[in-house]
């Protein structure tokens, strides 16, 4: 995969840059929402931040959005959110991972991300993949994921 560097948030809300290359030693949690402070979204994140000390025991936490960083802070700071949020503007990481998609809503076509989330492996390599996730009861499904692994 070609190395692609994001703007981010890390867990103490400090701005900086990150390729996923910064996490080589390290499982990974990259999970894709559509939008911050929407319903869906923000129970999404309230999962993940509420079962954060059960998942940094086996892997990193990600977050990524084609939102702003400043949306992503506002976000952080309603929601207390406490891991790495990264802003895909471009589309260029939702768009190397497949999530990038036309979508519809009430007859009307768009592009925007599918929810999904992905396990990377110690080197990088995707390991597990959810697809069309559907937010209740899917954190569950993650941690249960990699404490069988």
């Amino acid at each position: 995969m070609t190395e692609i560097k994001l703007k981010g948030l890390d867990k103490d809300g400090t701005e900086k840059e990150y390729a996923l290359s910064d996490f080589k030693g390290e499982r990974v949690v990259l999970y894709f929402y559509p939008k911050d402070n929407t319903l869906g979204c923000t129970q999404e994140a309230c999962n993940f931040r509420d079962n954060i000390n059960r998942l940094t025991s086996k892997a990193v936490v990600i977050g990524v959005s084609p939102d702003s960083i400043k949306s992503h802070q506002k976000f952080r700071e309603k929601q207390d959110l406490n891991f790495v949020l990264l802003s895909d503007m471009e589309h260029a990481l939702s768009e190397q991972f497949g999530v990038w998609k036309e979508k519809s809503m009430y007859g009307r076509k768009y592009m925007g991300i599918e929810r999904s989330t992905f396990v990377l492996d110690k080197n990088g390599n995707s390991e597990k993949e959810w697809r069309k996730v559907k937010v209740t009861g899917h954190v569950d499904e993650v941690l249960e994921y990699l404490s069988s692994t």
